[in-house]
This record gives structure tokens, sequence and C-alpha cells, in this order.
């Protein structure tokens, strides 16, 4: 009942804290983490211990393939050469910068200055996802953020797994092809799993025509990737993304537009609420964890603050030459600090690092507390907490400054003439029908005086007749025709990933309104 009662007061706290983030136009992320401190330090409030059993099987599965399902597998291949050095080298940079500074300001033992530089050398994805939505960044530099944060966690896995196994151990060494196995067996055969159940996936959900099971499938395949891959001992996490990745470009294809408007909108309650809960944890479990400190640890503000500072001048320096893959054509091949701030200033951490940290097992080998694990759950808290707070409320301002940021006249402009495109090939397409006399032309009319008004942007007259079977059998047919135009554009590079989303939702709602076949 206490649990219960305390993620009620979470979901009442973070729709509260959403309203008010909307209306002043600030990432509700931040503001629930800052919310959640606030209910922590209120006299009386009992300290929340969340298991990482439970992030991890519960909250990160859905959220992860959220993320996942948003990525544009068009714009990854652009990337993909990038977003594979940053998944390794700054992971490892990242891990070593991290672990000399635990070291050098907060007298960490090296074991577990590695553990903390470990948990710490990943962006993560919820996080990364939840805050980019606010953005306007063009397709490939999106891409790139997201990504990195979602491809690079089985690097940072393998590091965390190594890095534990030499804390809790007495005399262990590294022994590299040890290590070099563990990251294949966690990525490689994450990424196998994912696949598999991807594919498994796409059978059943071709065969399923109705709404509730195709609901339940949705729902169910992030947790059924995550358990099987973390059954078979490789990362559930890669097994959840390459899932999602797969599953969201070919989504269109396997469901109709009620069941994707329904699957968006439980989906899109589902994200909320856990998004919801899982930032209000962050906050909330600081202050109880700043309780647990053992005397002597005071100066941990300070330590996190430059453990934060060092994260941030790594990714810097490490994201620098990567901007001529990624930076607008017309800046020419030079390096463009814009484009790495932005990148930097976007790489928040998150849920999944604190979800590893609380994971840290309490006694070694030999039956002795582990030295230095509560500064390290202090610190990666104060981090994370850092991060979303003052990174998450100030890179909206980064990107605009930045320059990179699309105008909104840009993604109207564009929206316009897809739209203009879309009703052009449907135009063309009745008229072809015309000359078949497939199709009563009381049907053609309406469908042809519809598509003129669109295209000369006059307010359509509707004539109050929409029971008509040829009519609606047509207007499916021309949304057929719109929707195989739309991902045209799209596979030629011509529209964006967010330009074909949009549109495609509303041809779904355009399809919906006519009712059933």
């Amino acid at each position: 009942m206490h649990v219960v009662a305390i993620v009620l007061v979470l979901v009442v706290l973070a729709t509260t804290v959403a309203t008010f983030a909307g209306r002043l136009r600030v990432p509700a992320p931040s503001v629930l983490v800052l919310a959640g401190i606030g209910v922590a330090l209120i006299p009386g409030v009992p300290a929340l211990h969340v298991p990482p059993q439970v992030i991890g099987m519960v909250v990160l599965p859905p959220l992860l393939y959220a993320s996942a399902e948003e990525l544009s597998l068009r714009d990854l291949r652009t990337v993909w050469r990038p977003v594979t050095i940053l998944s390794f080298g700054l992971v490892f940079a990242s891990a070593a910068a991290v672990g000399f500074t635990a070291v050098a300001v907060a007298g960490l033992p090296p074991a577990m200055a590695f553990v903390l530089g470990a948990v710490l050398s990943s962006t993560d994805p919820v996080a990364v996802t939840a805050l980019g939505r606010r953005l306007a960044l063009p397709g490939r530099l999106q891409v790139l953020v997201q990504a990195e944060s979602l491809f690079n966690d089985a690097t940072s896995l393998v590091l965390f797994k190594v890095a534990v196994g030499i804390a809790v151990a007495v005399g262990a060494s590294v022994s590299l092809p040890t290590a070099g196995g563990e990251f294949l067996l966690l990525g490689g055969g994450g990424s196998l799993v994912g696949a598999a159940v991807a594919g498994l996936v796409w059978l059943v959900r071709r065969c399923t025509t109705d709404p509730v099971l195709e609901t339940v499938i949705a729902l169910v395949t992030p947790y059924a990737a995550y358990v099987l891959a973390e059954s078979a001992h490789t990362s559930g996490v890669t097994s959840v993304v390459v899932a999602g990745v797969l599953l969201g470009r070919s989504g269109h294809r396997l469901t109709d537009a009620h069941i994707r408007l329904q699957l968006h909108a439980v989906y899109a309650v589902v994200v909320f609420l856990l998004e919801s809960v899982v930032f209000s944890i962050v906050g909330l479990e600081l202050p109880a964890l700043v309780r647990d400190l053992p005397a002597g640890t005071g100066w941990w503000p300070l330590q996190a603050l430059a453990l934060a500072a060092v994260l941030i001048a790594v990714r810097v320096l490490s994201t620098l030459p990567l901007t001529r893959a990624v930076k607008p054509s017309r800046g020419g091949g030079r390096l463009s600090w814009r484009v790495a701030g932005v990148v930097t200033w976007a790489g928040t951490r998150g849920v999944m690092p604190l979800a590893a940290a609380l994971s840290i097992p309490l006694l070694a080998d030999d039956g002795t507390k582990l030295t230095g694990r509560p500064l390290v759950l202090v610190l990666t808290t104060a981090v994370v907490v850092f991060t979303l707070v003052v990174q998450g409320l100030t890179l909206a301002a980064v990107v605009s400054r930045s320059g990179l940021a699309l105008e909104p006249e840009h993604t109207a402009r564009e929206e316009d003439d897809t739209r203009d495109a879309l009703n052009r090939a449907a135009l063309h397409h009745v008229e072809n029908l015309a000359e078949l006399e497939a199709v009563p032309d009381t049907a053609l009319d309406r469908v042809r005086r519809a598509l003129t008004a669109r295209l000369d942007h006059t307010p359509e007259t509707p004539d109050g007749t929409t029971a008509d079977t040829a009519y609606r059998q047509l207007r499916r047919e021309v949304i057929a025709v719109q929707t195989t135009e739309l991902h045209r554009l799209y596979d030629e590079h011509r529209i964006s990933d967010t330009t074909r989303r949009r549109l495609q939702h509303d041809l779904d709602r355009e399809e919906a309104a006519l009712g059933t076949p």
C-alpha cells in the first residue's frame, strides 16, 4: 500500500508539473527532478529506495522502445560512422576521465572510481529523447544525438560489469580478451535477440486485425525483447533498441489507420506516466542517498560538479572532429563548435546510470562492505540531476544561440509543400480513374473538388452525403495513394522524418473518420 500511494502521488505531481511546464515552455523532465527533490525535503516524507530491478524490468523497456521507434533509420544510415565512434571511443574516454577525476577529487579507491566512470560514461536515451522532443534540430543532428544515446549502452554495460568484477574481487585483474568477448555477447547477442523478436512480432502483427490484440502485442514487445535477452545473458537494452528501430520503420505497413491511432494514444499515455515517475524518482532518491553518506564526505556537491565538468569537456573534445559528418552542407568542411556544443549539451545522463549505480553490490567477495559505494551513488545521482536540470533547462537556449535549429517557417513550408505534392498525386490518380470510368461520376466529382480546394488552399464545402459507399471507398483509395507518395518522398530524402510522421498521422485521422470499411 505504501508503494501504491507513492506512485499515485508521483502521477498527480507529474501531471501538475507537466501542465505548468508546458505553459512555461520548459522541459518537464528537468522540472520533475526539481519537484522530486522538493518533495523529498519535506519533513515526514519517507525515504525512497527503488530496487534497480524495478527500473530495469518495469520502466526502461517501454521507454527505450518508444525512443527507438522514433529513430529515423534513413537518417541513421547517414551518421552511422560518428555514432559508432561516439558509442565506443567517447564511452571509454569518459569512463577513464571520470575515473581519474574521482580518485583525485573524491578520494575513491581506483576500483570504485572505475565503476563510477563506467556508470557515467554513456548518455541516457530516455532523458535525451524526452528533452529532444522540444528541439527543432536538423534530421542528421537529431538522429546523431538519439542514436548515440541508444547504442552506447552495450559499451558502458561491459565496462560496468568489468569494473564491478574488479571492485568486488580482491586482487582481480582486467583481461582484454574476456572483456572483448563479454562485449560481443552483450551487444551482438542482444542485437540478435532484438532482431528475432522484431521478426516474430512482424509476422504476428501481419496476421492480426484486432485493435485490442495489436495494442497488447505492442505493449508486450519491449518486455519480451528485454526479458529474452537478459535470460540469454545478453544486453536487454540493446535488444529492445534493435526491436524498436526495426519495427518502427515498418509500422505503417503492419496496421491500419484505426490501430495506428489507438497505439499512438496508448503509448503516449504509457510514456508520459513512466517518464513522469522515473524522473521524479531521480529527484526523490538524492536526499535519501545523501543522508546515508558516511562522515567526511561533505564535499560531494563540488566533487559532482567537477565530474560533470569533466564529462562535458571530454564530450566537446570528442565531438568536435565528427562535426563534418553532421553539420549543414552550407558550412563546408570546417569543424563547427556550434554543432559540437549542441551535441555536447544534449548528452544528458538520466535514469539508466542511476539504475546501474543502484545495482552495485553491497559487499565484496570476502564479505566486507564495498568501500565508497554510498559516495558513488550520491555522485551518480548528483551528476544526473545536474545534467537534467542545468543542461535540460538551458538546452533550448543553446540550440537557439547555435543557429542550427530549424525555423518554424521552414517546417511549416515543408509540410505545406508536401501536402500539395500528396494532393497532386491523389488528383492524378482520380483523373486516371475518371478515364477508366470505373467509379461513379458523383464520387469522382466530390473527391476532385475536395482535392482541388486543398491545392487552392480554399475551404472545402461538404455536401452532407458522406455515407455514400463509393465515395468512401474512393477516399480510402486516394489516401492509400497519398501514403505511398509520402513514403516515396521520404525515401528520396526530400522531406524530414518529422514531416513524414505528422502527415502520416493526419492521413490516419482522415481515414479513421471514414469509418470501418
